[in-house]
């Protein structure tokens, strides 16, 4: 029997959630005890019980699915990461046999070739779904001068300027923050994922460096305007006032939605099954990822340690990510060190570690500067973001201001913007 539908079948059974996601049909499987076993399925999700393994095995009719051996068989192979692949190729086999089907059907009843065409046109609506007539994209913006547009159109950045330049994170859109390490990266993601999720995104942090807990200290912290040193043993350094606020800030943050993903080395695929999942625990929430960062991310092969060829595959796989789930997805990036040699120290393009695909992919790039991080004496303590590639609109830089101890951001007093 087709291993194809041995793994989709599988999948169900360890991810039931897919079940509602798939657009698989019974009828398109192949073996008649898979299609019947995915009605059965069907039948159960309907009723409310759960389509694991230990649920299907009290089906009445267990031996004509091969009994419990053969249900622990489709669990082994299930690859829940690999599922979007599963499913195409599941398709590709049923348009097949349909089009085997059309013409036998169709030389033995003598059928005319319009007939014939419009059959099999019908076969291949699913490959039609990405089409559309410039007359219907018109038709959808036709009344745009006169109607109020929906609010969330896209993600805030938390900094009235930088929203002004990019307009937002964009659905469908990458977005590289790229920085020499402890320039703050990971508050400025931390600053734009809160208030994604205060504006009712659904923010999800994979952060496949720093551990939860330290996410979860650092959010606090921004939040509160609490001194990280003090997050270490907040009983015995947080003032009575600071304390008389925690349970405000928690409660704050809790607002967020914010999920966190630590595993180290995860992969696309797998950040991909995770989002389907977490779309479908918060149906009313658009989805907004985060990633930190580029180079940590598992590549689906190894290219014979060619860096750069396996950064090119994960740049593209982002890319392909946002626009299926047509949400925004920023991952931050590290610079080489070729940046600390020059005498103007401001990031550029090819600073970017194995830049080149990263900067064709990407639809907004983002730079991260501070002077107080090459000058310890300077009374500044404002953090540049560069806006080095914008697709849809301007480039040039936005001050903000940076608190190093807390990791609070805030727009900065001097409000003039600098673009390029």
């Amino acid at each position: 029997m087709s291993i194809a539908e041995k793994t989709f079948l599988g999948s169900l059974m360890k991810a039931e959630y897919l079940l509602k996601d798939t657009v698989i049909q019974p009828e398109q499987l192949e073996s008649t005890r898979h299609k019947e076993l995915m009605r059965r399925m069907m039948e159960f999700t309907q009723a409310g019980k759960h389509i694991d393994l230990l649920h299907l095995t009290t089906l009445p009719d267990l031996k004509s699915f091969g009994g419990m051996s053969y249900l622990s068989e489709l669990l082994s192979f299930a690859d829940v990461e690999k599922f979007d692949q599963t499913e195409k190729l599941i398709l590709d086999l049923w348009k097949e046999r349909e089009k085997r089907n059309i013409l036998t059907v169709a030389a033995m009843n003598d059928w005319e070739i319009a007939k014939v065409i419009a059959e099999l046109d019908k076969i291949n609506q699913g490959k039609m779904e990405d089409h559309a007539s410039i007359q219907q994209e018109l038709a959808d913006v036709y009344e745009a001068p006169w109607e109020d547009q929906a609010a969330l159109k896209s993600a805030t950045t938390g900094i009235n300027q930088l929203d002004e330049v990019i307009g937002g994170f964009q659905d469908g859109e990458v977005t590289i923050l790229a920085a020499r390490p402890s320039m703050g990266k990971t508050d400025v993601m931390l600053h734009f994922a809160k208030m994604a999720g205060w504006a009712g995104y659904l923010p999800l942090v994979f952060s496949l460096e720093m551990p939860k807990k330290l996410i979860t200290s650092r959010l606090i912290a921004s939040t509160g305007g609490f001194n990280r040193a003090k997050m270490r043993d907040p009983k015995r350094m947080l003032s009575p006032d600071q304390k008389n606020r925690w349970s405000d800030v928690i409660a704050n943050l809790a607002e967020t939605h914010i999920q966190i993903f630590d595993g180290a080395g995860q992969s696309v695929a797998e950040m991909r099954a995770k989002t389907r999942k977490l779309m479908h625990q918060f149906p009313a929430k658009k989805p907004i990822l985060f990633i930190d960062y580029l180079t940590l991310i598992h590549s689906g092969q190894f290219y014979g340690g060619n860096m750069h060829l396996q950064v090119t595959e994960i740049s593209k796989s982002l890319k392909n990510m946002a626009k299926e789930f047509n949400c925004p997805v920023v991952c931050l990036a590290q610079l080489n060190r070729s940046v600390e040699s020059r005498a103007n120290k401001r990031p550029m393009m090819s600073d970017i570690r194995e830049s080149g695909s990263v900067e064709q992919d990407a639809d907004v790039i983002l730079f991260l500067y501070r002077e107080k991080y090459y000058d310890k004496d300077t009374e500044d303590h404002s953090l540049e973001i560069i806006v080095s590639k914008n697709r849809n609109g301007a480039v040039g830089f936005i001050k903000v201001n940076y608190n190093e101890h807390t990791g609070k951001i805030e727009d900065h007093r001097d409000q003039s913007l600098k673009l390029a």
